[in-house]
């Protein structure tokens, strides 16, 4: 990785303004296995993919409980992830102890982004290497925000995070105007069409590797995994990576052996008297 006198530490500005390490951190986000966000007017929801490190290790847990009203999906450093989420678990329980009643999602998701931006500012400390989308539902609706570890946390319609991520984006970026009216239903597979576009090619979804987390009026925050899995794919059909695909209005290419699509007369062969081409080697 390329290296300069300014990425020694996450407090030191380069002459062009950057924190190197809070980018490097950024870099870790996309190294990790994708997850997706999605809101309506009812629920909010996040999908994410999950990854095991060998065929004999177990898969990554990639979605978090924090509260009956509040959970998050993540993407980069598992071990930040779940710092960070013991700190939303303690900030959920005082205020049921104190004042009686669940947390505000903006309230958690602005604390968290406080004590990662104290990590910019302090020498010795390091940016946490992970990115969350938080989903919760409280007063004023469900919500769905992204966090950074430069402590920026943003509210969105739908975000996705993680390796290959711009195409869930793509997708959630052409569908999004239907999210605020969807069903529940359709905004799951919503999610999970738009997680499809982040396997690799020749990769699918499948029970062991796909999570749902789902949270709204009159429900709490529920967690789909393994098995559970399974009526939510059925329902989508085609779980297979979308990658390398030939459209179906996309005509396709001739072969060599193809000469009924072309009406020229074939080349003749012809001596070769040019001279050699010289090269390098």
């Amino acid at each position: 990785m390329f290296r300069n006198s300014y990425d020694n530490d996450s407090i030191t500005y380069s002459p062009t303004g950057r924190l190197f390490q809070v980018e490097y951190a950024l870099e870790a986000i996309k190294q990790g296995s994708a997850a997706v966000g999605l809101v309506s007017k009812t629920h909010a929801v996040v999908v994410a993919l999950k990854r095991n490190a060998e065929e004999l290790g177990s898969y990554q847990k990639k979605i978090i409980r924090i509260d009956d009203h509040l959970g998050i999906g993540l993407a980069g450093l598992a071990p930040d992830a779940r710092v960070l989420s013991n700190f939303m678990r303690q900030q959920a329980m005082s205020s049921r102890m104190i004042y009686n009643r669940p947390i505000p999602v903006s309230r958690v998701v602005s604390a968290i982004g406080d004590k990662a931006q104290r990590n910019t500012q302090t020498y010795g400390r390091r940016p946490y290497g992970v990115g969350l989308l938080v989903v919760g539902y409280d007063e004023t609706g469900p919500h769905l925000f992204e966090f950074q570890p430069s402590g920026t946390v943003l509210e969105y319609f739908g975000a996705a995070i993680g390796a290959r991520s711009q195409s869930a984006r793509t997708y959630l970026e052409r569908s999004f105007e239907e999210f605020p009216d969807c069903s529940l239903e359709d905004l799951v597979l919503h999610g999970l069409r738009a997680l499809r576009d982040t396997l690799p090619q020749g990769k699918e979804l499948m029970v062991q590797n796909t999570s749902i987390g789902i949270v709204g009026v009159d429900t709490k925050f529920t967690l789909y995994d393994n098995d559970d899995v399974r009526d939510w794919l059925e329902k989508l059909g085609d779980v297979g990576s979308t990658r390398g695909r030939r459209s179906d209005n996309e005509p396709e290419a001739p072969t060599v052996e193809d000469t009924s699509l072309t009406d020229a007369p074939p080349i003749e062969e012809s001596a070769d008297t040019s001279e050699p081409i010289e090269t390098d080697n």
